[in-house]
């Protein structure tokens, strides 16, 4: 059995008693734990703040059977009542849902604030990575990692999670970076901080809602097992840091490159005329690019988030085979 402890860098260790004072495991995952089962972690920002009601509880709970059906456990994580929630209930995914926005996108940052004060947070990916390696789970599948944004030159926007990647040794199963980004500046980033990127099946970055982008990853690799050697591989040898799988969204849902820029452009410039800046423009622009694409973009990003929980699912099963 893989030692998941090698998961998680040595900042991230916490001792058994304050594992109790802050985290609440689920009945079901605490299961996994005990026993070693392959576990998948989820973010909750996709709940509250990337899709309308009701869709986005249906998807979270889809998410969730399909990696049971692939043979892991779901671990849906988020912030509820000053606890760090490691596997939610139908009901606290729903809850989520119906608060939408009311409930705090939560990075790194809020972390302990929110925990604190008991502010219910919806995850991001930078505060679901911290909080899975807390947790000792090291696949996390998500919709599309944030990133460098479009004139980040002068605003100096960039997104935690590509400081996470750097930092938290999980590995982050996505559909590339959002392509509301600057694709190319995040790759740069990427590498100076030492973060393979993994092409699942192809060699070329996914640009979200569209299977391939102009920019190569690292490395393409074709099956769950390799993925799972080289992860495995990684944390093995002390390598600090995450890895990032880019797994294209399936070619039926995939949206021309036109079609999705064009969109991106007109609600960059809506944006910037309403003055929408932080961490409020990427739940802007995924809702007004759906409304743009006349709710095809959704589709897309639907299908692509289905398609990262089956491959994760592939991956944590796994991982958990390979032995030291």
């Amino acid at each position: 059995m893989l030692a998941i402890s090698q998961f998680h860098n040595s900042k991230n260790k916490i001792n058994k008693s304050m594992q109790e004072k802050y985290i609440e495991y689920s009945q079901e995952v605490a299961h996994a734990i005990q026993n070693k089962l392959p576990i998948v972690a989820l973010e909750s920002t996709i709940i509250s703040h990337g899709m309308p009601y009701p869709e986005n509880v249906q998807t979270a709970l889809m998410c969730e059977k399909i990696i049971r059906d692939g043979g892991a456990i779901p671990a849906t994580i988020a912030i509820l009542n000053g606890k760090l929630k490691v596997g939610l209930s139908e009901q606290e995914i729903d809850f989520l849902g119906k608060e939408g926005s009311k409930i705090q996108k939560t990075s790194r940052r809020d972390i302990a604030y929110n925990v604190a004060n008991k502010v219910n947070g919806a995850t991001t990916v930078s505060a679901t990575m911290y909080i899975a390696a807390l947790a000792h789970i090291p696949v996390f599948a998500t919709g599309g990692i944030g990133g460098v944004h479009r004139g980040a030159e002068t605003t100096m926007d960039i997104s935690a999670d590509l400081e996470e990647l750097a930092m938290t040794n999980v590995a982050v199963i996505s559909a590339g970076a959002k392509s509301i980004l600057d694709l190319g500046l995040t790759l740069e980033y990427l590498e100076t901080k030492g973060v393979p990127v993994i092409g699942y099946k192809t060699k070329y970055l996914p640009a979200f809602y569209s299977a391939k982008s102009d920019f190569e990853v690292n490395f393409k690799i074709d099956t769950p097992t390799e993925i799972a050697q080289l992860i495995h591989t990684k944390f093995e040898l002390g390598l600090q840091g995450g890895l990032l799988v880019a797994n294209p969204v399936p070619a039926e849902m995939s949206m021309e490159k036109g079609v999705i820029d064009q969109a991106i452009n007109e609600a960059l410039l809506e944006m910037e005329k309403l003055g929408i800046k932080g961490k409020e423009t990427t739940p802007y622009l995924l809702s007004k690019i759906a409304n743009l694409t006349k709710g095809k973009s959704l589709e897309s990003n639907i299908a692509l988030v289905y398609n990262n929980c089956k491959l994760g699912a592939e991956i944590s099963v796994e991982i958990s085979k390979l032995s030291i």
